[in-house]
C-alpha cells in the first residue's frame, strides 16, 4: 500500500511538472481567408492575468475591421510580445506566450525572446527602393588611380559632368551642380558628392549660378494601411483581369420621392430616426430586378459560374481608413423599413471599424451611391468574384418632353445610374434586360408592395 501511495505521489509530481512546462507561443490568428497580416489594436488581458474560454484576449486590426479574438481554452497570459499599436504582424508570427494557471512563468521571458529573434518571413522585410542601373553611375568606391587630366574644379562656362542620379538628387534638393566638387573620373559629379554637399563649399569661386530661391513644397507621408493596401490590390486586379463594360440609364424618381415623403411622414410619427433614404428604394429595386434577371446575380469562379438564389447586396461605405462593403442579406425578402434599419446599423459598424468578417465577406451584387455627395454620374469597379456593381448618381431636376403638357415639356427628378458588368458572365443583352427591370421598379415603386 505504501508503494502504491508513493507511485501515486510520483505520478502527481510528474503531472504537475509537465504542466509547469506547458508554456506555448500564441501566433497572430487569421481572421479571414484573405488576411496575411494584421495589427494589435489592444490587449484586453494583461500579463499575468488569467482568462477563461470565451473571454476576449485582444482586438486585432485586419485589412477591413477591428475584430475581437476570443480564448478557446482557460489559461494565463504569461508574456505579451506584440504590444498595443503594433502594425504589420504576419499571420502565424508569435504575439504572446500563454500558459495554464499554476504554471511556472519564469521561462516566459526566455521563450518570448526566442520568438522575437525568429527570422521574419520574406514578405515582412522592408522593401528597398529599386536601384538605378549600375551603368548610370561609375563606381567611385573603388577609387581608381587618378589621371593627369582630372579637373578639380569646373571653369565658368564649361559643361558640367554629372551622373544621372546625381542630377536627379541635386534637382530634388535644390543644389546647384556647378558648386559641387566631383570625385569621379575627370571631375565627374557622383551621387555621394551631391549627398555630401554643404552650402558654402563651392567647387569654384568663379561660377555665377544663382542659388535656388524656392524650396520644395511641404508634404506629409501617410503610411499605407492594411485596408488601403488591400483595396489597391483588389481593385487593380479587378481592372486588369475583368472585362468591364458599362450601361447607363436615366430614371424618373418622381414617384419614389413622393412615396418616400409619405412613408417618412408616417414613420416619423412613431420614430423620428426611422426614415427611409433613396438608397433603401434602390436596394429593394436591385433585389427585385435580380429576381427577374438572375443571370446578373452571379459570380465568375473560373471553371464555373455560380448563380445565387438570394440577393445579398454589398453596399459601399466610406470610412476614415478606406472603402468597405457591408452586406444587407436577402434584400428581396425584406421590407423597406427593415432594409433601412439594417443598412444604417451596418454603416455605423463599418465607420467604427467593428464589422465582423461575415458582415462584409461574400455578397452577390454591389451598390455604390455617390449621389449623396452631389456626383451626377460615375462608373464603379467590379468587386470580384461578383459580376456587377451599380453606380448611383444624384437625383436632379431635368427638363424632359411631355406631349400631354400644354408647354410640351415638364420638369422631372432624374437619377442617372451606370451598371458595370463582367462580360464573361453577363452579356450585353442580359445587362440591358436587368437595367430595364431595375428602371421599371424605381419608376413604379408601388410594385415593391405586391
Amino acid at each position: 500500500m505504501a508503494s502504491a501511495l508513493a507511485r501515486n505521489m510520483f505520478t502527481r509530481r510528474l503531472h504537475v511538472s509537465a504542466r509547469r512546462c506547458a508554456l506555448s507561443k500564441f501566433g497572430m490568428p487569421a481572421m479571414s481567408p484573405t488576411m496575411s497580416e494584421g495589427g494589435i489594436a489592444s490587449w484586453k488581458k494583461k500579463e499575468g492575468e488569467t482568462f477563461a474560454a470565451g473571454d476576449v484576449l485582444l482586438e486585432i486590426e485586419t485589412d477591413k475591421a477591428t475584430i475581437d479574438v476570443e480564448a478557446q481554452d482557460d489559461g494565463i497570459v504569461a508574456k505579451i510580445i506584440a504590444q498595443d499599436g503594433t502594425k504589420g504582424v504576419k499571420v502565424g508570427s508569435p504575439i504572446a506566450i500563454l500558459g495554464e494557471e499554476g504554471d511556472d512563468l519564469s521561462g516566459a521571458e526566455k521563450l518570448a525572446s526566442e520568438a522575437s529573434q525568429e527570422p521574419a518571413p520574406p514578405a515582412a522585410k522592408e522593401e528597398k527602393a529599386p536601384e538605378l542601373p549600375k551603368a548610370e553611375e561609375p563606381k567611385a568606391e573603388s577609387k581608381p588611380t587618378p589621371k593627369a587630366e582630372t579637373k578639380p574644379e569646373l571653369p565658368q562656362g564649361d559643361r558640367i559632368f554629372a551622373s544621372p542620379i546625381a542630377k536627379k538628387i541635386a534637382l530634388e534638393k535644390g543644389i546647384p551642380l556647378a558648386k559641387v566638387k566631383g570625385s569621379g573620373p575627370n571631375g565627374r559629379i557622383l551621387r555621394e558628392d551631391v549627398e555630401k554637399y554643404q552650402p558654402g563649399t563651392a567647387a569654384s569661386p568663379t561660377t555665377s549660378f544663382p542659388s535656388p530661391t524656392a524650396s520644395l513644397p511641404e508634404y506629409i507621408d501617410i503610411p499605407v494601411s492594411n485596408m488601403r493596401r488591400t483595396i489597391g490590390t483588389r481593385l487593380t486586379q479587378s481592372k486588369q483581369d475583368i472585362p468591364h463594360y458599362y450601361l447607363t440609364v436615366d430614371i424618373s424618381m418622381d414617384k419614389v420621392l413622393k412615396l418616400r415623403e409619405i412613408f417618412n411622414k408616417t414613420l416619423g410619427e412613431k420614430d423620428k430616426a426611422a426614415k427611409l433614404s433613396v438608397n433603401d428604394f434602390v436596394l429593394k429595386a436591385v433585389a427585385c430586378a435580380l429576381a427577374d434577371v438572375p443571370e446578373a446575380n452571379s459570380a465568375w469562379l473560373g471553371e464555373i459560374i455560380r448563380q445565387y438564389k438570394k440577393a445579398d447586396i454589398s453596399v459601399a461605405v466610406a470610412t476614415p481608413t478606406g472603402l468597405i462593403t457591408p452586406i444587407v442579406k436577402d434584400v428581396g425578402a425584406k421590407g423597406l423599413a427593415t432594409i433601412s434599419a439594417e443598412g444604417k446599423a451596418l454603416a455605423k459598424k463599418a465607420r467604427d471599424g467593428k464589422l465582423q468578417p461575415q458582415e462584409y465577406q461574400g455578397g452577390t451584387f454591389t451598390v455604390s451611391n455617390l449621389g449623396m455627395f452631389g456626383i451626377s454620374h460615375f462608373t464603379a469597379i467590379i468587386n470580384p468574384p461578383q459580376s456587377c456593381i451599380l453606380a448611383v448618381g444624384a437625383t436632379q431636376p431635368t427638363l424632359v418632353p411631355a406631349p400631354e403638357e400644354e408647354r410640351g415639356f415638364k420638369t422631372q427628378q432624374t437619377m442617372k445610374v451606370t451598371l458595370s458588368a463582367d462580360h464573361r458572365v453577363v452579356d450585353g443583352a442580359i445587362g440591358a434586360r436587368w437595367m430595364s427591370a431595375f428602371k421599371g421598379y424605381l419608376e413604379n415603386p408601388l410594385t415593391f408592395m405586391l
